[in-house]
């Protein structure tokens, strides 16, 4: 599944019709349908009362439709026109002219006062948002932006559908300035919005569905277009590696975890349990060695390399000592815990030196340490992984926050081609990029995996799929995925606020069972 934008919607939309020979009127019927079919699926009312509120522009056709259909099944909607009816043009006249045609109600609001309409809402059970649709790039104007409002002052009273997206969001950049409905549900048509998963759209979108309108998704590769691939449950159970019912430890890989120092002991614990609890058939935690009691006696089940530190940080001895075991590992995981420390980009830029065939994951405090050596990174042509959240990625590029999170996809595109690695830029709704320019975008995971040692566990399951033979992106996407359904359904039992990191391995592990 991909995920696009206005313009690539568009050009979708005039292939289908110019090319394919699909009349725009007809897609329009198609939309309209699907979205009653949503619609009925979504209450358990018999008879539900639904307001449609329409726009002038093809979302409003959609809307015209829909009020229709649901005339034809037996209910009695009320149409709403937000626009005078002399602005309709084209598909959607003609099914506003269908609609009239037939003697069906309709409710206009410049003929009315906004009390009016209000009594229509506070009467209704179900409200559908089809008012302006994907071409919404600047703040609504009046009257609809009060209009919105009142919609949303009825959330968790009435179901609220949008249709395509909802009223206000930019399908684009999901950027919303001002007024924007607060939908329950979205049906979109063809692929999800781009917008779905950034900057403010996550919080208005609510549950969404794509649905087929006879846009062929053929069409993308057919009009050369480069779109997002949105991860699917499919997608990610695709990822996972292979697992052979003869295989042992040998089979399954060696994964060593570099982390950990004096005031940091739990990062590297998370990372190495979340390895070995996702497949690996080794994990080795090499950590400064004053901690090693400490880290011990929580992972019991992790192999030890204690390292010769200063001060309770990684050394140039301690390192000399690590290079000579390097070959034993399939994958290495560096960061969780390290912390900043005097010497440290040296003692990175050492370790990368001796790298052979090794797939690298980078994290946390080795993320800044690398900043200004990614000339080093280049020299491995994409086997290395770097998994930053917003304020780390605005260190690498040296820019602000409000940077990274206003074009999210296109930072993360940029900066894995530029330095020839994959990226997992964390956040809601969290992006991978490829080294070839391929962008996945992850629509799962919420608030549950805001604590702290939540990004180890992401850490400790790239390593392990790695380890076990996956390919980088593959790894990036079945651990991503995992990750953040593990933190969704663990919250329903915990609460948002209750899941912990060793929740998270607990609970990708139930993922694994479920999805292979």
């Amino acid at each position: 599944m991909y995920a696009a934008g206005q313009k690539e919607m568009q050009q979708m939309d005039q292939y289908t019709m110019e090319r394919l020979g699909l009349p725009g009127v007809v897609l329009m019927e198609n939309a309209g349908g699907r979205v009653v079919e949503e619609i009925l699926s979504c209450t358990s009312c018999k008879n539900p009362k639904v307001v449609v509120l329409a726009g002038g522009g093809n979302n409003g056709g959609d809307g015209f439709v829909i009020a229709r259909r649901l005339v034809d099944l037996g209910l009695k909607p009320l149409l709403c026109l937000m626009v005078n009816p002399e602005r309709l043009k084209g598909d959607a006249k003609i099914h506003f002219d269908v609609y009239v045609n037939r003697g069906l109600p309709v409710f206009y609001l410049q003929e009315n006062t906004m009390t009016a309409f209000q009594v229509e809402l506070e009467q209704s059970d179900i409200i559908v948002d089809a008012i302006l649709g994907t071409g919404v790039n600047g703040p609504v104007r009046p009257p609809l932006d009060l209009v919105i409002s009142l919609v949303n002052e009825y959330k968790g009273s009435k179901l609220i559908i949008s249709v395509d997206i909802p009223s206000g969001v930019s399908s684009d950049t999901g950027k919303v300035v001002g007024a924007a409905i607060k939908a329950d549900k979205t049906v979109t048509f063809v692929f999800p919005k781009k917008g779905f998963f950034l900057k403010d759209g996550p919080r208005y979108v609510g549950e969404w569905k794509a649905v087929d309108i006879s846009v062929p998704p053929s069409i993308v590769p057919d009009l050369g277009l480069k779109l997002p691939n949105v991860i699917t449950e499919k997608l990610a159970r695709a990822a996972v590696p292979y697992r052979p019912q003869d295989g042992h430890k040998g089979t399954f890989g060696h994964t060593l975890v570099l982390g950990g120092s004096r005031h940091f002991v739990g990062a590297p614990i998370f990372a190495a349990k979340a390895a070995l609890h996702s497949g690996a058939g080794l994990v080795t935690l090499a950590i400064p060695e004053s901690i090693y009691p400490m880290a011990a006696a929580q992972s019991p089940e992790s192999l030890f390399l204690p390292l010769r530190e200063i001060n309770g940080h990684f050394s140039q001895t301690g390192l000399h000592e690590l290079l000579e075991r390097l070959t034993q590992f399939n994958s290495i995981a560096v960061g969780p815990g390290m912390g900043r420390f005097s010497g440290g980009e040296k003692w990175l830029r050492g370790l990368m030196g001796e790298l052979t065939n090794q797939s690298l994951v980078v994290d946390a405090d080795a993320l800044y340490l690398l900043r200004n050596e990614l000339d080093i990174v280049r020299q491995y042509n994409g086997n290395v992984i770097f998994t930053p959240h917003p304020g780390e990625m605005a260190r690498l590029l040296n820019c602000t926050v409000s940077e990274v999170e206003a074009d999210r996809l296109g930072i993360a595109k940029n900066f894995a081609e530029e330095n020839s690695l994959f990226l997992l830029l964390k956040g809601h709704r969290s992006v991978i990029a490829t080294p070839d320019g391929e962008v996945f975008i992850n629509p799962f995971g919420h608030d549950a995996l805001g604590k702290g040692g939540s990004g180890d566990v992401l850490t400790g399951l790239i390593a392990s799929f790695l380890a076990q033979g996956a390919g980088a992106l593959n790894a990036l996407v079945a651990a991503s995925y995992l990750h953040a359904r593990a933190g969704e359904e663990k919250a329903k039992s915990l609460s948002h606020y209750g899941v912990t990191p060793l929740d998270l391995i607990d609970g990708t592990r139930e993922q694994l069972n479920m999805i292979i």
